[in-house]
């Protein structure tokens, strides 16, 4: 499948939908690529109770000329302007292994954030998950109600997370944040600027009781066999045991970096750089969201409109824009602060304890390693399927270290997706054999 775009949008969360529409809305041929079944990114499941805002903007794409590839992963950039694509796991059949190339004019990457996890004892057990995987899970059906939950780690999804499961019949049985109440407190200081974030606040805190939020809390171990039957918190120098059903466990969110860093654009503090109208360092490729800066969905729209208005060459249109999003920025830094990692958490993990789920690598195995180079060398961590989506991040704050340089594919890609340069077919449905993926090859 081959298909040109004056401009194309990869990521389908607020800033990419923001994005497509107000590209589309100044008569510009867009597409919209994202590895979702549909719009809305992380934030934006589906689901009843959606944000008003999530829906006025879901309508409008709706209603939109925007080209729209959901479920495709990009995986390659193999020449300037030219991206390639293949549908991810779950929507591939055998009727449906076909290669998108899609050229473009300008790019806009908005390529959204994933949960940050931190290994400690029993962390692999069943039903020990991400704040933003149950959440998921359970907007999708999973029976919830009269359920022990624990949600733990750190960042304003903890709030989010725990507000939906109470809503849904969970039993919070604790809500524990490892930021101290002075971090916490400087962050509700700056919300008195925007009484909306302090009002969801609240409205989160009051759908949790009678749960309370503790601070300076994190697990320290998941306890049972065949799933999780308790979890041990840690409080200063208080420990003890809570059992529970569930363990939603997030420490704030990573920047999905990897497209800006395989397209060239520089990275600064583990964000890509901007300028003031959001091009990267590589003239013509733009970004939006939160690779640029940890900011929430209010941010992500406005970004997403100002990076689209400026590939158009509607620069002036952005202005008082770029204004707001001026003041809009302070909140990064603020939420950054918040959200800080306590050294002390290193010392969660044992020589026995999982670091890389993919290839089975333990802590005890990396202790030796003298960066992330060579302990993929020695030991193939973060060479599974997540490519070190999970363990890179969790590697970083133990040890230091900083991923190698990223190469493609990106992501897991079928050897027909990779060897195949053209693709005799003009829209979506394309046939082809059954193929084995790139990692199976290895």
């Amino acid at each position: 499948m081959k298909d040109g775009f004056d401009i194309l949008v990869v990521g389908a969360g607020p800033a990419g939908i923001a994005a497509a529409v107000t590209a589309a809305a100044a008569g510009l041929r867009v597409g919209l690529v994202d590895d979702n079944p549909a719009p809305g990114g992380q934030i934006w499941r589906s689901g009843a109770h959606l944000p008003a805002a999530a829906q006025r903007w879901l309508a409008r794409l709706d209603r939109s000329s925007v080209v729209r590839l959901h479920g495709w992963r990009v995986f390659d950039c193999p020449q300037p302007n030219l991206l390639c694509a293949e549908p991810n796991s779950a929507a591939m059949t055998s009727e449906s292994r076909v290669r998108a190339e899609l050229s473009f004019g300008k790019l806009i990457l908005a390529t959204g954030a994933r949960e940050r996890f931190l290994p400690f004892p029993g962390w692999t057990l069943p039903n020990v998950m991400g704040a933003g995987g149950l959440d998921a899970l359970v907007r999708g059906g999973l029976p919830i109600a009269g359920k022990r939950a624990v949600v733990a780690g750190t960042g304003p999804l903890l709030l989010a997370v725990a507000a939906h499961l109470a809503r849904r019949g969970a039993r919070i049985v604790a809500v524990c944040d490892q930021a101290s109440r002075l971090q916490l407190a400087r962050l509700a200081a700056h919300l008195v600027f925007e009484p909306a974030k302090l009002w969801q606040g609240a409205n989160y805190a009051l759908a949790m009781l009678p749960a309370r939020l503790r601070t300076r809390c994190w697990p320290v171990a998941a306890h049972g066999s065949d799933r999780l039957r308790a979890v041990t918190l840690r409080q200063g120098a208080k420990q003890w045991d809570v059992d529970c059903d569930y363990l939603a466990c997030g420490f704030h969110l990573v920047p999905n970096i990897e497209l800006p860093t395989l397209l060239g654009c520089r990275i600064e503090d583990g964000f890509v750089a901007t300028s003031e109208w959001l091009e990267t360092s590589v003239p013509g490729i733009y970004c939006a969201g939160e690779p640029t800066g940890i900011g929430g969905a209010e941010l992500a729209l406005l970004e997403g409109e100002m990076a689209a208005l400026a590939a158009s060459g509607l620069t002036h249109q952005a202005r008082g824009l770029a204004r707001k999003r001026r003041g809009m920025s302070e909140f990064v830094a603020v939420l950054a602060k918040a959200c800080s990692l306590d050294p002390k958490l290193r010392a969660l993990a044992s020589d026995d304890t999982m670091v890389c789920r993919c290839e089975d690598v333990r802590y005890g195995a990396l202790r030796s390693r003298a960066n992330w180079r060579d302990a993929k060398l020695h030991t193939r961590c973060g060479m599974g399927p997540c490519q070190g989506r999970i363990c890179g991040s969790a590697t970083e704050f133990l040890f230091g270290w900083r991923d190698t340089p990223v190469r493609p594919p990106i992501f897991p890609a079928l050897l027909s997706s990779l060897a195949s340069p053209d693709t005799p077919t003009e829209d979506l449905v394309a046939a082809g054999a059954p193929s084995h993926s790139a990692k199976e090859s290895r």
